[in-house]
């Protein structure tokens, strides 16, 4: 099974939604547990990894990949 990749300040998306709405969570801590805090009440709940990992569907914007675009302002 492919393991899922994600790291700290990633917006992800979970299987279910949070009972405020919405299904969009941030990575805010990494460890044995993982602590997410939800986009739209800024709710956080604190979950072990494995858990964190079967229940994640999918990255929505990680920050790996905002960190590679070149930076035009000036």
């Amino acid at each position: 099974m492919e393991r899922k990749v994600f790291q700290l300040g990633d917006i992800v998306e979970m299987k279910k939604q949070h009972p405020c709405g919405t299904n969009r969570w941030e990575v805010i801590r990494m460890g044995m547990d993982i602590r997410i805090r939800c986009e739209g009440c800024k709710h956080s709940v604190l979950i072990p990894r494995a858990e964190f990992e079967k229940k994640l569907r999918k990255v929505l914007v990680s920050k790996q990949a905002e960190e590679a675009k070149p930076d035009n302002e000036k």
